[in-house]
């Protein structure tokens, strides 16, 4: 014990006082909580003031609340036995955290990302059990596809077309649930920098459920799976794939077709009682051409045009490319183009002018306009849309062969399907992000700012439901920042 006399003469520190209640609260999906022990308390009062000052939520009780933890020179073991006897336990949206991380928000003025190394690990987990939500080793993959980098790079081919086989199967019947858990499986392993060696690999993965499990394990045993082969093999799978490659057949459709006793495209075209229409109609008409994947070459080609008929109408347009071939892909079944133009309104009359370039040019083949419904009023909308609201066109334009004159068709040019999308300006940022893809990418990322963040992200526009503010953005940088995301490059988005 220490002598008396040196307790009774040691001075405190004057402590700072805080008069809460007139900070604006801005980032209401972090609430910190400092650990006095060790930081002591003046320079833990000093840097609660500090971070409310700039927006953040800081509470001096370790309540339920509490999203981040943020401790200074405290002994790992240490900490976490006092946070276990707290009844605090690390979650996916809780962190324990070394005051690095506490110093660069403050220097950002927001929350950073949290990174691995801002991490204080609990030393008594064993990281082998890479279920528990508190083991993060420096493998950790995160269940949101934009919080991975995925290039085109797939190092676990053999499974993961394996498990799209079952989610294309289950799609076609219907079950999107199940068809969406398989993907996101799917989706795990590409982001992966390695192939995986053994079935234990997959137990520190998440999304990984115990059916994407055994297809894993069956071809580790034996080169396939089963359950793929079957459905590879079965006869309304195969006829379904078959009836959707058409350029205006869906899903639906396609089941029609099966159910009625149809098979092969013969069937389906001599049918009297089928009535096709002009999308489905260009699609049989074009299929031989527009079921081939383009090339990156040709991509590039069609550009040019794009340009030059965007840029004869509106000299100040400028056209991006989006989709896979954004995301560094070398093929893909068509190419989509985003026009930006400098002034609004101007986006309502491009279109129809870039279509009758196009047909006096004579390389239009099919052309499908539909007019923008965008509404601000109307936004954000709570559920989600496929499809959104602004100008766009779908193409089937001729794209002239360089080197080779097809024979069988006798002409020189071949059909590729090209879609067209025309934002407002100020919704360019946000179209850009949502046609560049990957679909999952922009699914998980759509659903990261609801879940984690509280925001609506579309297409359209993101909406912070605390502010009930629309938020703006100038670049995909932007879009990131303001939901707390590293930035991911487009060619990291193949989710």
């Amino acid at each position: 014990m220490f002598p008396t006399a040196l307790l009774t003469r040691k001075r405190r520190r004057p402590e700072v006082a805080f008069a809460g209640g007139h900070e604006e609260v801005k980032f209401r999906d972090v609430t910190l909580y400092l650990v006095e022990r060790r930081m002591g308390k003046s320079r833990r009062n000093f840097l609660s003031n500090l971070a409310r000052s700039k927006g953040f939520c800081v509470d001096d009780a370790l309540s339920a609340d509490v999203t981040h933890v943020v401790s200074e020179g405290n002994a790992a073991q240490e900490l976490w036995s006092w946070l276990e006897e707290q009844g605090f336990r690390e979650t996916h949206d809780k962190h324990v955290l070394h005051i690095s991380w506490f110093t660069e928000s403050m220097s950002a003025g927001r929350p950073v990302p949290v990174e691995i190394r801002h991490y204080i690990q609990n030393p008594t987990m064993d990281q082998r059990s890479c279920a528990h939500p508190s083991a993060k080793p420096e493998s950790a993959v995160s269940p949101y596809a934009c919080q991975r980098r995925t290039t085109i790079d797939n190092h676990n081919k053999i499974f993961t077309d394996a498990l799209d086989v079952v989610a294309e199967n289950l799609e076609f019947s219907g079950n999107q649930g199940s068809s969406l858990a398989f993907k996101r499986a799917a989706s795990v392993l590409k982001s992966l920098p390695a192939g995986l060696t053994r079935l234990e690999e997959t137990q520190c993965l998440p999304c990984l459920g115990e059916h994407s499990r055994a297809i894993i394990e069956e071809i580790f045993e034996c080169g396939s799976s089963s359950r793929v082969e079957e459905i590879l093999n079965d006869e309304r799978y195969r006829t379904m794939k078959l009836f959707s490659s058409v350029f205006g057949v869906g899903p639906k459709t396609a089941e029609n077709w099966f159910c009625r006793g149809l098979r092969t495209f013969e069937q389906v075209l001599s049918e009297p009682s089928i009535r096709l229409n002009r999308m489905q109609t260009a699609g049989f008409l074009f299929y031989e051409d527009i079921s081939k994947p383009v090339s990156r070459t040709e991509a590039s080609a069609l550009k040019i045009i794009v340009e030059e008929a965007v840029i004869c109408v509106n000299p100040s347009a400028t056209v991006n490319i989006t989709g896979g071939f954004r995301r560094g892909k070398e093929f893909g079944h068509d190419v989509d183009f985003i026009i930006k133009t400098p002034e609004a309104g101007q986006e309502d009359v491009i279109l129809p002018a870039v279509i009758e370039r196009f047909k006096s040019q004579n390389i239009l083949l099919y052309s499908d306009l539909q007019e923008s419904t965008f509404d601000l009023r109307q936004l954000p909308t709570r559920c989600f849309e496929a499809m959104d609201h602004f100008s766009k066109c779908f193409l089937i334009v001729k794209l002239k062969r360089e080197q080779e004159t097809d024979a069988t068709a006798g002409r020189d040019w071949r059909a590729v399907r090209v879609d067209l999308v025309a934002p407002p300006l100020e919704r360019f940022t946000y179209a850009l992000l949502g046609w560049s893809g990957s679909t999952l990418f922009e699914r998980d990322l759509r659903r990261f700012a609801r879940l984690e963040r509280g925001k609506l992200l579309d297409n359209h526009v993101l909406y912070d439901k605390a502010t009930n503010t629309f938020l703006p953005a100038n670049t995909e940088e932007d879009i990131f920042a303001h939901l707390g995301l590293e930035y991911i490059e487009p060619w990291q988005r193949n989710a």
